[in-house]
């Protein structure tokens, strides 16, 4: 029912996690007959440009949200919340004038709430149904759910039963009606196999700056104190340079199947606590160590969480210590990758259906 469908497939461009886990979705329209058209912008619009080149994409700007340098958060993105607002409702305009000619037939939008509309089926991607902030919480939840209730249906990315990967952030009550489970989410095969080169510490990092930069300078000092080789994959889709610093291979970007393969092969992976990472690692079977993002009170959130579940290490971006990570993390238990579900297809089976 999906077939020759024009669906526009809009992540957030906050780092390049809503875009990674837009992948599969975009897999699966394409296997289902539906024509994909990608609409982003910066990291995640050259992410998924580069993987899948043969499709066509449109920019959609976002709102350019840039964080403190310090690990104080608080008052940065509340200045900026005026920013965010407007920027939802400038894409939403922006939508609405460019979607008659492109000829949409329905639009995915991964977590932003501007990409959208009445007489389409518009889908919205989350697993933030309730999310987690220092002040205000009850407010800004209640906000959110009101931008949900816009969609015609809102994908919650995570397993029904709690905690799932996401726990509090996407299990909740009251559940909004227009909500529905569609399971652990990855790019990432869990029949991937190790051929390419091997490394004892694989560290990916993305996300904002200045912190993704600071991470970057962190690492890159403690990687040459310990043996290698390493590989530090910086999260820069839009750049290409390679360079070996000491016994570290430094890449601005891996294509997923690559970054799937260094994943496998690595003794121990460091990583920040996003969301689409944990999908990743459940496929994969891995765990890792996770630094969450300073001040970013989700990651903050998701690392306590899996620290105590004790499928991960979580250490804090000023008490980094990749040495110890290496003893410790090599008693701890993998967990096979994960199963998979059929929610996804159950959800582009409703889609299929709201079609006609």
């Amino acid at each position: 029912m999906l077939n020759g469908k024009r669906i526009l497939v809009a992540p957030l461009d906050w780092g390049l996690g809503h875009g990674a886990r837009c992948v599969p979705i975009i897999r699966r329209l394409v296997d289902r007959g539906a024509i994909p058209v990608i609409g982003a912008d910066r990291g995640p619009l050259a992410l998924l440009r580069a993987e899948f080149p043969g499709l066509e994409h449109v920019r959609l700007p976002g709102a350019g949200i840039r964080y403190a340098h310090g690990t104080d958060q608080l008052w940065s993105m509340a200045r900026q919340f005026p920013r965010l607002l407007h920027s939802i409702r400038q894409e939403h305009r922006l939508f609405e004038r460019i979607r008659h000619d492109l000829r949409f037939d329905a639009v995915i939008s991964d977590q932003r709430f501007g990409v959208r509309t009445s007489d389409l089926p518009s889908v919205l991607i989350t697993h933030q149904v309730f999310p987690r902030v220092p002040f205000a919480q009850g407010a800004l939840r209640y906000l959110n759910l009101r931008m949900i209730a816009r969609f015609h249906r809102c994908w919650i990315m995570d397993e029904p039963d709690a905690p799932g990967w996401a726990g509090a952030l996407s299990h909740g009550q009251p559940l909004p009606r227009n909500a529905r489970y569609i399971g652990t989410v990855s790019r990432f095969s869990r029949n991937s196999t190790t051929t390419g080169p091997t490394y004892r510490i694989v560290a990916v990092i993305s996300g904002p700056e200045p912190h993704r930069t600071q991470l970057e300078a962190i690492l890159t000092d403690q990687l040459q104190r310990i043996a290698g080789p390493h590989l530090l994959v910086c999260g820069l889709p839009v750049e290409t340079r390679a360079e070996l610093i000491g016994n570290i291979h430094r890449l601005a970007h891996l294509p997923g199947d690559q970054l799937a393969q260094a994943l496998l092969s690595a003794e121990l992976i460091v990583s920040r606590s996003g969301y689409t990472t944990l999908m990743d690692l459940a496929a994969l079977g891995r765990n890792a160590l996770l630094i969450p993002t300073p001040g970013q009170p989700e990651q903050e959130y998701l690392g306590e969480l899996h620290a105590g579940i004790g499928g991960h290490l979580v250490q804090s971006q000023q008490r980094i210590d990749l040495a110890a990570a290496m003893a410790i993390g090599q008693a701890l238990p993998h967990s096979g990758p994960w199963a998979g579900s059929t929610h996804l297809d159950r959800a582009l089976d409703d889609l299929g259906a709201m079609l006609g």
